[in-house]
């Protein structure tokens, strides 16, 4: 004679421990959201802000990307005025095979010795204009 086979109690299933590490795409935006602690490189709620666009990024990096825009500013500016000045529409490689090209490298690198000339005559070491 077979004897019925008792069956054991199951043990309760313990809640998995969910993780205060930010993985993936979105893991700035989980932390500064406060859905989690921190991402895997280890920035805090604190270390993180929007940029103008509303991506969310490291103050850190933000920081150093506008102490860098710093060093081409005044290039960038001179390029635009150039563009003006030469009523430059659309994509123009500067200092590209077009004649165009070439004028408005020119044109934008009188405008910057200009500049930096007027700047420091005015005690400027640098020669940033609108920086």
């Amino acid at each position: 004679m077979v004897l019925p086979r008792l069956e054991r109690m199951s043990k309760a299933i313990k809640a998995k421990r969910m993780s205060k590490v930010a993985h993936g795409r979105l893991a700035k935006a989980l932390v500064l959201r406060g859905s989690k602690e921190k991402t895997k490189s280890g920035l805090t709620r604190d270390g993180l802000m929007r940029n103008k666009r509303g991506k969310v990024v490291s103050k850190r990096a933000s920081a150093h990307g506008h102490q860098i825009y710093k060093n081409i500013a005044g290039w960038i500016e001179a390029v635009r005025e150039a563009r003006q000045v030469l009523h430059t529409q659309g994509f123009v490689a500067i200092n590209g095979k077009t004649l165009h090209g070439k004028a408005l490298y020119l044109k934008a690198k009188s405008i910057l010795e200009e500049r930096r000339s007027r700047a420091s005559s005015s005690s400027d070491p640098v020669g940033r204009v609108g920086a």
